[in-house]
C-alpha cells in the first residue's frame, strides 16, 4: 500500500495527515495554536514558533508509513503574492522528509487543501447535513462554486477541474475574524466559533440585520460594529451571539444568491471553519443546491493536502 503525507501550518492550527493510494485518510493529527485569554489571534512570528515546537510531537504521533510523496501548504491561496510566514514551518519539515526519503515533494495552497477536504467529506460521509436541496457529490474534475470562509480568508471561488479562480472576497475583515472578535468580547476563548454557536442556541433568526454586499464582494467590518452596539445596548450575550452569526450568514446568503443567478447550473460547496456552523448550514442548505463538509474537514486540516499530494503523484506517473 502506498501512503502520502500532507502538512499544513496555518495561523490557527498545526496539522499533519496520511492518506493511502485509494484516497482514504488513515491518520490525522491536529493541534490548535494556543492564544492567550482575551487575545484575538497570533502574530505571524508567534504562530511560526508554535508550529516549530508542535511538529516533532505531531510527527511522532503520526507514526511510520512507507511514504511515496510529501505535500505541504506553501501559500494561503492560489494567487500571485499570496504569502504567510507561518507556512514556512510546514515547508521546512516537508522538504527535509522528502529529501531524506528521496520521494517527490508537492506544494499546494492552504485554500486548495480546504476545498479538497470538503470534496472528500461531501462525497464520503453521511453525517453531512442535507435537505431536499443539498447535493452530496462533488468532483475534483468537475466545476462548481466554492466558498472558503475562515479567520484568514473570505472568498467566493470558481472551481474548474482543480483550477481555482477568484470571484469575490471581503473588502475588510474576514468572516471568521468577526466571529472570533465578537466571541472574545463576550468572554469566550479564541477561536470562538463553536462556543458562539452554542451561546446562540435555538434563538430565531435575528431581525434588523444590515449587510454590505456588492455583487460578489462584501464588507464584514460593519457587522462587528453593529454587534458591539447591540451588546452595549442589551447586555444580552445570547442575542448578540445569534446576531453576529446571522449577520455573517445573511452576507454569505446574498453573495451565493448573486453568484447562482450568474452561474445557475453550478452547485455550491462551502468550506472553511466558519461553515462548520450548523446554524448557518440550516439556512443555506434549505435554499441552495449545496454541500458542507463535516466539522473536522471544515476547519484547518492537512487531510486535503494529503489527498492533493496523492492526486499529484498519481497524475505525474
Amino acid at each position: 500500500m502506498k501512503y502520502f503525507l500532507g502538512i499544513d501550518t496555518s495561523n490557527y492550527r498545526t496539522s499533519v495527515a496520511i492518506c493511502d493510494e485509494n484516497g482514504t485518510p488513515v491518520k490525522s493529527v491536529r493541534r490548535l495554536l494556543t492564544v492567550k485569554d482575551g487575545d484575538r489571534g497570533l502574530r505571524q512570528s508567534d504562530a511560526l514558533f508554535a508550529h516549530i515546537k508542535a511538529l516533532p510531537g505531531i510527527m511522532k504521533e503520526i507514526g511510520k508509513f512507507p511514504l511515496y510523496a510529501v505535500g505541504y501548504s506553501r501559500t494561503p491561496r492560489d494567487c500571485e503574492g499570496s504569502y504567510m510566514p507561518c507556512f514556512l514551518a510546514g515547508q521546512a519539515i516537508a522538504s527535509a522528509i522528502a529529501e531524506i526519503l528521496g520521494v517527490p515533494l508537492f506544494p499546494f495552497s492552504h485554500q486548495a487543501g480546504h476545498i479538497e477536504a470538503a470534496i472528500f467529506s461531501c462525497n464520503s460521509h453521511e453525517k453531512v447535513p442535507k435537505t431536499e436541496n443539498t447535493v452530496q457529490k462533488f468532483s475534483e474534475n468537475g466545476t462548481f462554486i466554492a466558498f472558503h470562509l475562515s479567520g484568514g480568508t473570505s472568498e467566493a471561488l470558481l472551481y474548474d477541474n482543480g483550477k481555482i479562480t477568484l470571484l469575490g472576497s471581503t473588502l475588510d475583515l474576514n468572516a471568521g475574524q468577526v466571529i472570533d472578535r465578537v466571541g472574545v468580547m463576550l468572554g469566550l476563548k479564541f477561536p470562538a466559533g463553536e462556543e458562539l454557536e452554542t451561546l446562540a442556541g435555538e434563538l430565531p433568526f435575528s431581525k434588523g440585520i444590515k449587510i454590505s454586499v456588492k455583487k460578489f464582494d462584501c464588507n464584514f467590518a460593519g457587522i462587528e460594529n453593529m454587534t458591539k452596539k447591540l451588546y452595549t445596548d442589551t447586555q444580552n450575550r445570547e442575542l448578540t451571539a445569534a446576531f453576529a452569526i446571522d449577520s455573517v450568514c445573511k452576507t454569505v446568503d446574498k453573495i451565493t444568491e448573486n453568484i447562482t443567478s450568474e452561474y445557475p447550473k453550478l452547485p455550491v460547496l462551502y468550506a472553511g471553519g466558519v461553515m462548520a456552523c450548523k446554524r448557518i448550514q440550516k439556512i443555506l442548505g434549505k435554499k441552495y443546491n449545496c454541500g458542507f463538509a463535516e466539522p473536522m474537514y471544515s476547519g484547518d486540516n492537512a487531510v486535503g493536502t494529503a489527498l492533493l499530494c496523492r492526486r499529484e503523484f498519481l497524475n505525474s506517473r
